[in-house]
């Protein structure tokens, strides 16, 4: 097997692909935490990264793709192996539709939409993340998720370059075929926009991110909400009766209720904390570790299973 100076060794040698080493990941979650990879490479070319995944895997070292590292916490440890980020990130208008790359954030998208007065993604501004990774999750809020405007979705799948349909993308809540296929690797989408008025669109987009950013500061070193919200008409009949009408939102009972309910609200585990108004956010308040955060994770969940005989679903997803 290669070694890892071998390995980084092919990887400098592919054109338009930058290389470091012990490169610490923690520059890439929001959480801001995470120990070092041992090799980390990152490309804008399609064409580029695909022979860089095709190199990683030949050498036989682990290897782990990374988007906008939003929903990543990343083990104290680091990465033992090499760790991929497609940084593509362009964007492109005509006819009332738009093509994305999957590096471009998500709020620059929300950003060229309005401006170019293109309605259908002003309900997202202020969710964080990068394209690809709003693909992959089907990320949505205010009763509105990308999906619906998704017209195709370019992507890797290992052996070659493919499109996928809406129907075949397979979204659902949160949802979408890419979270079953982790290995396939998203290029870019093609979204369907109807024309509207700019002004208007723009007064939407601030005063959804006025409340957002009250909720999740910009500053704040999170991930947003931890926990997915659950579907009502999924719950055990005996939980749903205990939920209140007024805590049903679009037919979701928000994580946040639950977690309420346990005493979640301004728990602490080292610099780990949810927040004292909001039981569905855990931020960083400085110097937090992966270990105290997995813990504190780990806690609440228990205690909304003790509790409701139900588990909650992480949205963040664990490397390391």
């Amino acid at each position: 097997m290669p070694t890892t100076e071998e390995a980084r060794a092919r990887l400098a040698a592919i054109p338009l692909l930058t290389v470091s080493t012990g490169t610490p990941l923690a520059r890439y979650t929001r959480f801001g935490i995470g120990g070092p990879a041992d090799l980390y490479a990152e490309t804008s070319s399609a064409e580029a990264f695909i022979a860089a995944l095709a190199s990683a895997r030949a050498s036989g070292l682990e290897t782990m793709v990374i988007g906008g590292g939003t929903n990543l916490i990343v083990s104290d440890a680091g990465f033992r192996g090499i760790v991929l980020r497609y940084r593509g990130d362009s964007l492109l208008a005509s006819n009332g539709r738009v093509h994305a790359d999957a590096g471009a954030d998500l709020q620059r998208l929300v950003d060229f939409a309005i401006e170019r007065g293109l309605a259908g993604l002003e309900t997202l501004s202020g969710i964080p993340g990068s394209v690809g990774a709003a693909i992959y999750g089907n990320a949505g809020a205010y009763g509105h998720s990308l999906a619906e405007r998704v017209v195709r979705v370019r992507f890797f799948d290992g052996s070659a370059v493919r499109v996928f349909d809406r129907q075949e993308c397979l979204f659902q809540y949160r949802e979408s075929i890419f979270k079953r296929h982790k290995d396939w690797i998203i290029f870019s989408t093609e979204l369907r926009l109807q024309a509207a008025d700019a002004r208007a669109l723009r007064e939407t987009a601030d005063s959804i991110l006025k409340v957002r950013n009250e909720k999740f500061p910009v500053t704040m070193k999170c991930a947003g909400s931890i926990f997915k919200n659950l579907l009502l008409k999924d719950l055990p009949v005996e939980v749903a009766a205990q939920v209140p009408a007024t805590a049903v939102r679009e037919g979701k009972v928000p994580a946040a209720w639950f977690l309420e309910q346990v005493e979640a609200k301004g728990m602490t585990r080292g610099d780990i904390h949810v927040a004292d108004y909001h039981a569905n956010l855990i931020y960083n308040a400085g110097a937090g570790t992966a270990a105290d955060l997995r813990g504190l994770i780990q806690e609440l969940k228990g205690r909304v299973t003790r509790r409701f005989g139900i588990g909650l679903e992480e949205e963040v997803q664990y490397v390391g």
